[in-house]
């Protein structure tokens, strides 16, 4: 669940701490008293849009902080598994900072990318607004819902299916490549045996070109590599230097030796040089054997150095290592193949085709199969759902038609919700039924059916009350009431009757500080919540009967 939002020098808030807890938090205030910017709050340090606009005038940054505490094992599997450290007792804390130019998202004081972010949203919250709505009234969005609803039978079976189709394209891409004339096809296939001799001939190796370029640049800095090798010899060995570190270390070992046997103490420190000059008299055979290594002849360098042209040659063309061009190859070698039989390939292409496509259709079909069972569980959970929600005498289904002409990587089904919402009326598509209160009616409804399925804690509605009232504004209320029993819901509102359920009430206010508009948000005592309600109840004045109204609705709402 979100535990806390802390906001700093965004748009109007200058800076502001709000705690919500667990049930329903509603939050309120006149229009325009910046309700739109604390749920923008939410979306933004979430990975919404950054507008350095939104930054305070006069401030250098803006700053967005989330803390969620993980309520499942799931979530937090999935938030580590994206190499988040996540707190011993479950907290995540989301962190986003605008500033001029540029904005930093960490998660866990991790640094994390725009992508991540979405991400980690969609694994701890679900924030529902007017667009989210009207998003029922296309099609692809039905068939999304009902995936959702079905996800555990068809994830397995999607997974099989991406893989087919996957193979099926490409084979009908082969089969399209084909399709050559005569002339086409020779220009082709002299070329790929052009190409195919160019790279054999040259005999490649896997790892010689590393191989080669290690020789190569001991080669060109052989001089270099020989002076300083030989003056670490003379400093390190026998020679002509008299000061060498060998010579001086046999001295010490000389001198130990005098005296060691007066003081048995001295045996380990002799023992210890002993060995160090043993180090160093290895050290100085292995250099003295390397450095004669060096030499060698012209020939052997100019072989080297035509070897690895021949290889970066190819490299410019074909790949950028051994790997990829030998890799090559055989793709251009298989198509020269293909190509010297060309009807022999095709037949072999068709049939391929053939299997494949009859592989992915079974899979089509098992996907519909699940589909059309889940979709009339759902029908009847979302129909009742909707009757809860003053839908009385609503008729709903899920239709689903399957064309083998429309496969896609999810099927070939399509889906669409249909609705009637009145007696004796035929079922019809929802986008030419549904007014703006009935969708986000809608809406509840389906989070309502799917919030048992999902590990998502919080859910976030805006304008869950567009174009609702009266008795209808009560029956989402209680649904809102029903579902905050599961689940943390945080919900702004201008109806009394879903004020009235709340859990935790919120007061949202335009103000002025220091010559300045702010806006702020701060919880509302008993005394505040009667007054809250009294307004939404009344308008401007409050009087005695709008204050015993918001009382007997708090009663009505079992809240008092």
């Amino acid at each position: 669940m979100l535990y806390n939002l802390h906001v700093k020098n965004l748009a109007l808030i200058k800076e502001q701490e709000i705690e919500f807890s667990k049930g329903l938090n509603i939050l309120t205030g006149e229009t325009g008293a910046g309700k739109s910017v604390i749920i923008g709050s939410v979306n933004l340090a979430l990975g919404g849009k950054a507008d350095a606009g939104l930054i305070r005038t006069g401030e250098e940054y803006a700053l967005v902080e989330l803390t969620f505490g993980l309520e499942s094992k799931l979530q937090r599997k999935l938030i580590e598994d994206m190499d988040i450290p996540v707190e011993e007792d479950g907290t995540v804390v989301i962190q986003r900072k605008l500033m001029q130019g540029r904005n930093i998202s960490k998660v866990c004081g991790e640094t994390v990318t725009a992508r991540q972010l979405r991400e980690i949203s969609n694994i701890l919250i679900n924030i529902h607004g007017q667009n989210d709505h009207q998003e029922l009234l296309h099609k692809k969005k039905h068939l999304e819902i009902l995936d959702d609803y079905c996800m555990d039978k068809l994830e397995k079976l999607f997974g099989e299916l991406s893989e087919e189709y996957a193979s099926m394209k490409k084979y009908m891409q082969e089969l399209d490549e084909t399709n050559l004339d005569e002339k086409e096809r020779i220009r082709e296939q002299e070329l790929l045996e052009f190409e195919v001799n160019e790279i054999s001939e040259a005999e490649l190796v896997e790892g010689e070109d590393e191989k080669l370029e290690d020789v190569y640049r001991k080669m060109v800095n052989s001089r270099k590599i020989s002076e300083a090798a030989g003056i670490a010899y003379e400093m390190t060995g026998s020679g002509e230097t008299k000061e060498s570190a060998s010579d001086m270390i046999g001295r010490a070992v000389r001198e130990l030796s005098s005296v060691v046997t007066y003081d048995k103490e001295l045996e380990e420190f002799l023992s210890q040089l002993s060995d160090v000059e043993n180090i160093l008299t290895d050290f100085n055979h292995s250099l003295s054997s390397y450095i004669s290594d060096l030499e060698f002849d012209d020939e052997e360098f100019r072989n080297t150095e035509e070897r690895l042209n021949s290889i970066n040659h190819l490299k410019d063309k074909y790949g950028n290592s051994v790997e990829a061009i030998l890799s090559e190859l055989e793709k251009k070698q298989e198509r020269l193949n293909a190509l010297s039989d060309l009807d022999a390939h095709r037949n072999r292409l068709i049939k391929e085709l053939d299997n494949s496509r009859k592989k992915v259709l079974l899979l089509c079909k098992k996907i519909s199969d699940v589909r059309r069972k889940g979709a009339l569980e759902l029908q009847e959970k979302l129909k009742n759902a909707l009757v809860d929600l003053n839908f009385l005498d609503v008729r709903f289904e899920i239709a689903i038609d399957s064309y083998e002409e429309n496969i896609s990587s999810k099927g070939y089904d399509d889906v669409e919700f249909m609705i009637s919402t009145n007696p004796g009326e035929d079922l019809r598509p929802l986008e030419k039924i549904a007014s703006g209160g009935e969708l986000s009616r809608i809406m509840l409804a389906l989070k309502t059916v799917v919030a048992d399925k999902d590990d998502i804690s919080t859910l976030i509605f805006d304008e869950i009350d567009a174009g609702i009232s009266g008795k209808t504004a009560w029956k989402v209320s209680q649904k809102l009431g029903e579902l905050a029993g599961k689940h943390q819901i945080i919900c702004i509102t201008h109806l009394p009757q879903i004020a009235a359920m709340a859990d935790t009430h919120f007061m949202i206010e335009k103000g002025m500080s220091e010559g300045r508009t702010v806006t702020s948000i701060f919880p509302l005592d008993k005394e505040g919540d009667i007054r809250e309600l009294a307004r939404l109840l009344g308008g401007e004045t409050i009087t005695e009967a709008t204050l015993q109204n918001a009382i007997e609705m708090r009663q009505m709402a079992g809240k008092q």
